[in-house]
């Protein structure tokens, strides 16, 4: 039997537009347009699971599950002390942390997670999730996103840093007896198609917000 995964990051929000470690924030405008225009990109009989942010029961919502089961295997990595601080702030106090935490896996924030932590985490979360009679979709954060992509390459936790994951975008995974494979990444709606669920969301049509 085949399992098939996707993992959806939330939508935008500030804290993703100015580069900040996050607190739980809610997403804004264009997030919840992102969320809203993945709904046609979904399989039409799937399970939903997500992360127990804020954002993600806002994107999930946006999918039409507000009433989603909280998966805490689809958490974000633990920034610790660094959570509503933003990158530039951090490197401006502290240049070596910064720079520890961005070439060092086994680096973690003041009381937070490393990133191999995180992707032992995730490739565990992944191995109890190998077999499903339903899609699953897990609407989730970017790390555990790449995390989850590492595990299915069988690459190192490090390669998680060369990984793109934008808001709003689903990676899709397939997996045969327990063996992953990487079926897309990264993919995200047209402009068009996020105008039109501005549209049905009663938001205005902002062309800069939809470059942004």
């Amino acid at each position: 039997m085949t399992a098939r995964l996707l993992l959806l990051r939330h939508g935008t929000t500030a804290a993703v537009r100015s580069a900040a470690f996050p607190l739980d924030e809610g997403l804004d405008d264009r997030g919840r347009a992102e969320a809203r225009a993945l709904v046609a990109h979904l399989p039409a009989h799937r399970d939903v699971l997500r992360s127990p942010a804020r954002r993600c029961a806002e994107t999930a919502a946006a999918l039409g599950h507000a009433d989603a089961p909280v998966d805490d295997g689809l958490r974000e990595a633990g920034f610790g002390g660094w959570a509503g601080r933003t990158l530039a702030e951090v490197h401006a106090e502290d240049e070596a942390p910064v720079v520890a935490w961005m070439t060092d896996p086994a680096f973690a924030p003041p009381g937070g997670e490393s990133l191999d932590a995180l992707t032992a985490r995730v490739g565990a979360w992944m191995a109890t999730r190998a077999e499903g009679d339903l899609p699953l979709v897990a609407v989730t954060h970017g790390g555990v996103v790449r995390a989850a992509i590492a595990v299915a390459l069988g690459a190192p936790a490090s390669a998680a840093w060369r990984i793109d994951v934008a808001p709003g975008s689903l990676t899709e995974l397939h997996a045969h007896d327990g063996r992953w494979r990487l079926i897309r990444a990264n993919w995200t709606p047209s402009r068009g198609e996020l105008r039109e669920a501005r549209a049905t969301l009663g938001l205005p049509d902002d062309a800069d917000d939809l470059d942004g």
